[in-house]
């Protein structure tokens, strides 16, 4: 018979080493995402990206902490956070284990999400805009999220399937130069651009540019419909939708294409070709710097003080991706403006969800929808930090707002389509 000597000592010792030894056990880098618990929102996605570009295991725990992230354990990551001044903790095995059993909870709106690799990322925008031109460039920029730019070029021949997730710069996809007509027709950079898209049009085989413009925007709807993620910001969002309802019909003054629009040509509009608008008017006047009733610049009643927008809180565990596109430090998002500031109710398709909106105003402000087997996310207004961006004005140093919830929705879509797809019901 076998007697144990038991040293009560030496086992609480033993014990207490075990419970409170992070060095041991630890596994994780916990990246926090609250207000409270994190200095730099945006560079902390650049990190999430860097881990997954690297082939290491990651999750986001949407509603968790801000909508935090949970890396595999890696001396790399830990020195990029430590270089790029992201607050992160070293958790062990047995705590993650913890907050992953939390958020498991029925009674918890939160959800532990797998990300499983870096999507290739492409900007569609002019070789010549400056990275200040444009909101997207400048965060994916900040936050050291290698992109690529394309243009038309590119676009049209096929390049796009290269790539998981596209960004469409401010664009005129109509052919009408950005609307610009009435202010800026003298201005040499107004000219200089109107000559160079004259001159990529006639380099790819076309007549107009609204001919050119409006076959790119094709390409790209077949791109999403394939299975891409497209998202798009300020006179990208509206202006595509309108070339693929006008597709065929001449909706441009002779300033634009050197001919007359089509007589009517607003009853020639087809909106079942269009992503997310329906039932909108276009404006005729070519000196009105806007497309169409879809963007509610014109309409609003609202001061800069007080022009707030909301979250919507949508069902972690049930509804994934809106859950993902929210996730931010706080609900109430400030305004700002664009060309396309944002858009009436009365022309968003009922298939399309509203993930951020004005009420007093009574606008959407982020929306996304699903097309085909792809995915798409437009967001009114040019600069979350800049409320009333115009031309030749300074760029956003982002330096200045490394905890942005604008410029967070821009980098939530940016790294949703690395999640793993979840299964549906039926």
């Amino acid at each position: 018979m076998c007697i144990l000597v038991f040293d009560m000592k030496q086992f609480l010792y033993i014990l207490t080493f075990f419970l409170f030894s992070n060095s041991l056990w630890a596994s994780f880098i916990y990246v926090p995402m609250s207000n409270e618990n994190q200095k730099n929102h945006l560079k902390a996605y650049g990190i999430v990206y860097y881990a997954l570009q690297n082939g290491l295991k990651a999750k986001w725990l949407l509603n968790y902490d801000g909508g935090a992230f949970l890396i595999e354990n890696n001396e790399a990551v830990e020195k990029e956070c430590k270089i790029r001044g992201v607050s992160y903790q070293i958790i062990s095995d047995a705590k993650s284990a913890l907050i992953l059993e939390e958020i498991s909870s029925p009674s918890k709106n939160q959800e532990a999400v797998t990300l499983e690799k870096a999507p290739k990322i492409a900007v569609y925008s002019p070789k010549d805009k400056m990275p200040w031109d444009d909101a997207v460039t400048m965060v994916l920029t900040y936050a050291e999220i290698p992109f690529d730019v394309i243009y038309d070029e590119e676009v049209l021949n096929d390049k796009l399937l290269l790539y998981e997730w596209l960004h469409l710069h401010h664009e005129d996809f109509t052919g009408q130069y950005g609307r610009f007509y009435g202010a800026f027709r003298t201005a040499p950079w107004y000219i200089q651009q109107k000559k160079d898209a004259e001159a990529l049009a006639k380099k790819l085989g076309y007549s107009k540019v609204s001919e050119e413009k409006g076959d790119v925007a094709k390409k790209i709807r077949d791109y999403v419909v394939g299975g891409g993620f497209m998202f798009a910001m300020c006179s990208a969002t509206d202006s595509f939708d309108i070339a693929l309802a006008a597709d065929g019909v001449d909706i441009c003054e002779g300033m634009f294409d050197g001919d007359a629009s089509e007589p009517n040509y607003q009853s020639k509009i087809n909106f079942n070709k269009t992503f997310a608008f329906k039932d909108f008017e276009l404006i005729r006047n070519p000196t009105t710097y806007e497309f169409s009733s879809i963007d509610m610049t014109r309409k609003r009643r609202i001061r800069k003080e007080v022009d707030y927008f909301v979250l919507k809180e949508f069902s972690a565990k049930w509804d994934q991706v809106p859950t993902m596109l929210t996730q931010n430090h706080t609900m109430l998002v400030k305004g700002f403006m664009g060309q396309t500031t944002s858009f009436d109710p009365n022309t968003i398709k009922s298939t399309i969800i509203v993930l951020g909106e004005n009420k007093t105003n009574r606008e959407g402000r982020y929306i996304h929808g699903t097309k085909g087997k792809g995915m798409f996310t437009f967001y009114g207004g040019h600069d979350p930090e800049d409320y009333q961006h115009r031309v030749g004005d300074p760029k956003t140093e982002l330096d200045l707002h490394p905890t942005s919830p604008g410029y967070r929705l821009i980098l939530n879509n940016v790294l949703f389509p690395a999640a793993k797809k979840k299964k549906q019901k039926t």
